[in-house]
């Protein structure tokens, strides 16, 4: 049962939409109807309040990190396992908005920190310095969620590279529209102009 317990942590705290709960609260409406319908902090970011945006941001990291800790420290690494799947499950599929969500770049950030810092390392070094040098979000969160199913095995905990390695797969699928843009060179930039 405890891997259904974890499954089940991780999914519930996974599944708080915080972007919308956010932009709601603040009397900005449904972040779900601008941009790209995302409830996300990029899609947050467009409201044009960045506050909001980064609090979403940290929020959502903090929904992938605590359902992984608080598993590991319940019931060992089989339960971070289960707990770090679930929560970006949680994220992209929320039962509370008909399984539509996000696309699980921050709080796979967080499972990964939970997961061992390492690999959360890994994740934020990649994922920032994409975001530098090409200030294309969906570009860097693909790039990070790849380099943290890399860097288990490469850190030592091989134990972890198949979740992450499923969760990378799911992201990149979930990104695939963004690809589409990419490969045409049509993906916006932060801070770029708006058509």
């Amino acid at each position: 049962m405890e891997p259904l317990f974890a499954a089940l942590l991780g999914y519930a705290l996974g599944s708080i939409p915080f972007g919308l709960l956010l932009t709601k609260a603040a009397g900005m409406g449904d972040v779900r109807q601008i941009g790209s319908g995302n409830i996300g902090a990029t899609n947050v970011l467009r409201t044009g309040n960045k506050g909001l945006a980064a609090a979403t941001l940290l929020l959502d990291l903090a929904k992938g990190f605590a359902p992984v800790f608080i598993a590991g420290e319940l019931w060992g690494e089989v339960g971070q396992v289960f707990a770090a799947g679930a929560a970006v499950l949680g994220h992209c599929f929320p039962v509370w908005l008909g399984f539509k969500g996000g696309k699980g770049v921050a709080t796979n950030a967080g499972v990964a920190f939970g997961l061992a810092w390492p690999i959360g390392l890994a994740y934020a070094l990649i994922w920032l310095s994409i975001l530098a040098i090409f200030r294309i979000s969906s570009l860097a969160g693909m790039s990070a969620v790849v380099a943290a199913a890399a860097a288990a095995p490469l850190f030592g905990y091989p134990q972890f590279f198949p979740v992450l390695a499923a969760i990378a797969g799911l992201i990149i699928y979930l990104h695939r529209e963004n690809i589409a843009r990419l490969m045409k060179g049509e993906e916006p930039r932060i801070g770029g102009k708006k058509d």
